[in-house]
């Protein structure tokens, strides 16, 4: 699709423009503002073995190490309260949160008591979903979010996930016995698609397991490269192939969405629901600003989007010293933020023009004439008018693929982030699979 692949450009100059990171010397985020509504993002990044594929900050599991940095964790976590921030949200990504399941416990119970926290979202793979993992997390997490990718066993055999959490036929049984018992508001299964050696009918196999599952909300992101772990994503799974990604795309949609005996509904351009008021994996479609604590976490706070240090020796030293992890800034000018929103709000399904004209002064059109244009004449809107922009199915996958160039862009950043702290990330994943006798 010719309007995909501008749209990737445009995405891909966007990052190069404001994805140029500056020292953060400040002890402390930015302060908060009273009318703001925050949610929390806190970072584990441990894991018992490290996939090719992704660009998260992670290290290979430790348990005095993990046990040590989840302490430093809840001491940051407090100094947010000391500087006047309140949440009603809070999200745990990885690495794997759920790796020491009682500190897990510990670190949501503490932010209950010290914020207006009304829902948890956290992570986990699907070797964690037993009682000995979920028990702790009874009544502290609402959302389960498990990293499941793929039931082809050949695929989870390339991603070297088939050892560490079992077939695909293992995987769907843990779902549908975590999904009876009913642990969770949501259970949400973490899809990927656009493998490079993925057929339709492959496709088509993991979107009837995903209907036999049980869970009652399931996200398909493409396959996104990033430039610290292309070599070895490419090593393990192929060259990816993006011309085939809205084909793809699009049986997801008429599978999951279409007929009259659909079993889901659009939650945001990628992800899908049973219920209607499931909460869903990107936050920043609910949420504009969030503070992160932990390292590798990322806050995006009045128009400046802070990364905390990707070193976890630094990490323990800045939160010893007083001061929270952030390391790096980089500030948005209102086009950037007028960008920011578009798409974010957009991927959510719906923009508000009345608010943008209260928060930016102005109208979509005149604000980002350029990109309301191109967008307009794409065929990617099914309702404008003086409330709102929704999309049509076409805008849905040009959201898809304009989110998937964005997070490349957000992953080059952690490559920068990666860097500054010394860390290698092919060497650090090579290491670990030697240490396994896999290479």
């Amino acid at each position: 699709m010719i309007s995909e692949r501008l749209l990737s450009l445009a995405v891909q100059t966007m990052n190069r423009h404001y994805l140029n990171m500056k020292p953060w010397r400040e002890s402390r985020l930015p302060a908060p503002n009273k009318n703001k509504v925050y949610m929390l993002y806190a970072h584990v990044p441990f894991c018992v073995s490290l996939c090719p594929y992704c660009s998260f900050n992670r290290f290979p599991f430790e348990e005095g190490r993990a046990r040590a940095y989840f302490r430093s964790l809840r001491r940051e976590i407090r100094m947010l309260a000391e500087s006047g921030y309140d949440f009603e949200s809070m999200y745990i990504g990885g690495g794997t949160p759920t790796i020491l399941p009682d500190e897990l416990a510990e670190t949501i119970t503490l932010a209950k008591e010290l914020f207006s926290i009304r829902s948890v979202s956290t992570e986990t793979n699907p070797n964690h979903l037993n009682p000995h993992y979920l028990d702790p997390l009874r009544g502290l997490v609402d959302r389960m979010s498990v990293g499941v990718q793929s039931f082809d066993d050949g695929l989870l055999r390339r991603m070297c996930r088939y050892e560490k959490y079992g077939s695909g036929a293992d995987i769907l049984e843990r779902l549908r016995a975590c999904g009876e018992e009913g642990i969770f508001k949501t259970l949400n299964a973490d899809m990927i698609f656009n493998y490079p050696t993925q057929t339709e009918d492959m496709l088509l196999y993991d979107l009837e397991q995903i209907k036999a599952s049980g869970c009652n909300q399931v996200t398909f992101y493409p396959l996104m490269v990033s430039p610290a772990v292309k070599h070895t994503l490419t090593s393990a799974l192929g060259v990816v192939d993006y011309a085939r990604e809205e084909r793809l795309y699009s049986i997801i949609c008429r599978e999951l969405t279409e007929g009259a005996d659909a079993m889901f509904r659009f939650g945001s351009a990628w992800t899908f629901n049973r219920a209607e008021a499931a909460l869903i994996d990107e936050y920043v479609v609910d949420y504009e600003e969030y503070a992160a604590v932990g390292s590798g976490g990322m806050s995006f706070l009045n128009r400046t989007c802070l990364v905390n240090t990707f070193s976890l020796d630094r990490y323990a030293e800045q939160i010893d010293g007083g001061r929270m992890s952030a390391s790096g800034h980089v500030k948005f000018n209102k086009r950037d933020h007028m960008r920011y929103r578009l798409m974010m709000q957009l991927f959510g399904l719906r923009l508000d023009k009345r608010q943008w004209a209260q928060d930016f002064g102005c109208t979509v059109a005149a604000g980002l004439p350029a990109e309301y244009l191109f967008l307009k004449a794409a065929g990617a809107f099914d309702r404008d008018d003086d409330e709102a922009i929704t999309l049509s199915s076409k805008g849905r996958y040009l959201l898809v693929a304009m989110m998937r160039q964005f997070f490349i862009g957000v992953n080059s950043l952690r490559d920068e982030a990666r860097k500054e702290a010394g860390i290698d990330l092919p060497q650090m994943i090579s290491n670990e699979r030697i240490g396994r006798g896999k290479i």
